[in-house]
């Protein structure tokens, strides 16, 4: 069996690290492996293909920010690529993030069309079956369901600033995106899931498949991460993302800081250069890193992991956290909740910063040590990588038999 996977990143972060373990267990299973991917440097992935160019990612944000035309970019890379698969041959292609400035969405799938290959959609948020935005909640948007027009998130990622091209894009999505004879869709939330058969994916079968996690690396390790920061007696709430934008919550925390007790500090981990300015004195910035080892030492060392992601799929944060006993208070909203029991943490009501700040409370009050078995044991029962990712091996040899 050979498998190509394409990706917007590979080896970085969320779905970058998710390919990148399909990957490693494909070849342990004996199989072959492939992995292409549109922008930054590839890690733990061996070799993989490029698709375009720095230069062709930078005239792609172009024709996005001007003409609000994403996925419509990149024809001659995408041509160049296209003629590389033909002369790989995969037996299954699976997609995973197919916007980010990197290929032609027309064109890819005319070529899936053509090829009558299997193909796996892995589904990270919603921009497949929008006319322009990642995702909605944030303003309560369901346009999407029948045809998008006048678009509420047109400054949102994929950002246009000048023209608002969301009803052509979810009229050409709708054609390109559909009628594809062997496509299996997986999401790695239910709330995903019912979504998508909202939306016209629905001519698809559509799957949940949680994300996974390596939990050889996540998990509670001993580190002086509290020593070299000077926070040996704090209590740490933690807040992690690779990009802090509107909808992580970053303004959550700002209001969270101004009424937190002087024992208690938070920590963020991924902000920009310009967000740090400015920063209270109790919260602390931590670089962005794809380590994961050095990941898994920051979730050892606090006492919660706090996700008020406004509008999500099913942050591998989360579980990330739990793996490493840490409990986990988060918005209820999208699939980020979904993880969450009452054993393991607290969700509360969208935006509600005084729910948010009881939750800290009542789980500063239990400690983190009545939390971390079952965290633990939640993590190891439904989110080990090596269970979950399997799930996907079994998809492709599924579906290379009916085809």
């Amino acid at each position: 069996m050979r498998v190509l996977q394409i990706n917007s990143v590979c080896g970085v972060g969320s779905t970058g690290r998710i390919a990148t373990d399909i990957h490693q267990m494909v070849i342990e299973q004996g199989d072959e492996s492939y992995i292409a991917y549109g922008r930054g440097l590839p890690k733990n992935c061996g070799t993989a293909t490029r698709i375009g160019t720095r230069y062709d990612n930078f005239v792609h944000v172009a024709l996005t920010r001007i003409q609000d035309k994403h996925g419509f970019g990149s024809r001659n890379v995408t041509e160049n690529f296209i003629n590389w698969v033909k002369e790989l041959d995969p037996d299954i292609i699976h997609l995973h993030n197919i916007h980010g400035y990197y290929i032609n969405v027309e064109l890819l799938f005319d070529y899936l069309k053509e090829a009558n290959k299997p193909v796996v959609w892995t589904l990270h948020d919603c921009w497949a079956f929008t006319g322009h935005c990642a995702y909605f909640d944030f303003v309560s948007c369901n346009k999407w369901e029948s045809g998008c027009f006048d678009c509420p998130e047109k400054k949102s990622y994929p950002t246009s600033f000048y023209i608002d091209n969301s009803k052509d894009n979810f009229l050409k999505k709708k054609n390109i995106f559909t009628g594809v004879k062997n496509l299996t869709v997986v999401t790695p939330s239910k709330w995903l899931a019912e979504t998508a058969k909202k939306s016209f994916l629905s001519e698809y079968t559509i799957t949940v498949i949680n994300n996974g996690i390596d939990l050889d690396i996540f998990k509670p390790v001993s580190n002086d991460f509290r020593t070299r920061y000077n926070l040996k007696d704090k209590f740490i709430i933690l807040g992690i993302a690779s990009i802090w934008d509107r909808r992580k919550g970053l303004e959550h925390f700002m209001e969270i800081s101004k009424k937190i007790s002087l024992d208690e500090v938070i920590v963020l981990v991924g902000l920009s250069k310009k967000q740090i300015k400015g920063l209270p004195n109790n919260i602390l910035s931590i670089s962005k890193t794809n380590n994961a080892k050095e990941l898994a030492e920051i979730y050892s060392a606090s006492d919660i992991f706090v996700n008020p992601t406004m509008e999500d799929n099913f942050p591998s944060t989360n579980l990330e956290a739990m793996a490493c006993g840490l409990p986990v208070v988060t918005f209820n909203t999208g699939g980020s909740a979904e993880c969450v029991d009452e054993e393991c943490g607290i969700s509360v009501s969208r935006g509600d910063i005084n729910e948010l700040l009881n939750a800290i409370k009542v789980i500063k009050e239990k400690t983190k040590a009545s939390y971390t078995q079952k965290c633990q044991e939640k993590a190891r029962r439904f989110y080990n990588k090596d269970i979950k990712f399997n799930e996907y091996i079994n998809i492709y040899r599924n579906s290379i038999i009916k085809y």
